[in-house]
């Protein structure tokens, strides 16, 4: 080989190189969590924390310890945010489920991962695949499952996720049985990357529109979906006691 064709192929492997490079550096925390996952076949589970999941938490002592122990936990909704700038340890961004979910599809899109979605009424998982891979990219559906079961059809879908292969397992169950769900049964099943999505299939199945992008980037999403859903009061009234929770225990560590 000459010296001008050595010369030629160093810069080629030099230019592969950084674009590998720069292509993992833009890659999400949550992202490169689930390739590694999938790369070991290891179980791990990740849990999308808003205000509500973690006022819950103060007094379900199962749910506060699965999150202490979860795999990998991310800020989704405003007032995670806010605490962590009220406490002096802000975080990056807000990863909310949606958008994480759909990061990982297009993920398992690209890598060929199987995607099991289990949860939301009948027939919503199904249509929120499909609705995807019509907007976004295919993927492989390994099997879906609505979020209404007793102890028998619970036997059938753990066997049907088994046999499934699935590397990626979406759960919309509501919290905090979709984290308790996925806690017990995440050795058994043997899917890498299991997540705890919510309401998220309804969104993805067209069901309930998503707040415009303006009141996402104004952490106003929680406003949307109270307007969408009045009935929703109730639950809203977690936020104002996880902002007076925080004040509290900032006041109690004596900080500024």
């Amino acid at each position: 080989m000459s010296s001008e064709s050595e010369s030629q192929t160093k810069e080629d492997e030099s230019e592969s190189e950084e674009e590998s490079t720069e292509e993992e550096s833009t890659e999400s925390e949550e992202v490169r969590e689930a390739k590694e996952a999938v790369l070991e076949g290891k179980p791990r589970m990740i849990a999308t924390a808003n205000a509500e999941m973690i006022m819950i938490a103060q007094k379900d002592p199962e749910l506060k310890e699965i999150l202490n122990t979860c795999d990998l936990v991310v800020p989704d909704g405003a007032g995670v945010l806010w605490a962590g700038e009220k406490l002096g340890t802000p975080f990056p961004e807000r990863v909310a489920g949606a958008d994480l979910a759909e990061e990982l599809l297009k993920i398992a899109s690209e890598k060929e991962w199987p995607v099991y979605f289990l949860g939301g009424a009948p027939g919503i998982a199904q249509r929120a695949a499909a609705r995807f891979m019509e907007l976004h990219v295919p993927f492989k559906l390994a099997g879906c499952h609505e979020g209404y079961f007793d102890s028998e059809e619970e036997k059938k879908i753990i066997k049907d996720i088994k046999k499934s292969g699935a590397k990626l397992l979406l759960a919309g169950l509501g919290v905090p049985k979709q984290e308790k769900w996925i806690r017990d049964h995440m050795d058994e099943l043997g899917v890498p990357v299991s997540m705890g999505i919510g309401g998220v299939f309804d969104v993805m199945s067209g069901t309930l529109p998503r707040a415009p992008m303006w009141m996402r980037n104004h952490r106003l999403e929680w406003a949307y979906r109270l307007y969408l859903q009045p009935s929703r009061i109730g639950r809203m009234t977690a936020l104002p006691k996880f902002m007076r929770a925080v004040k509290k225990w900032k006041k109690e560590q004596g900080r500024k």
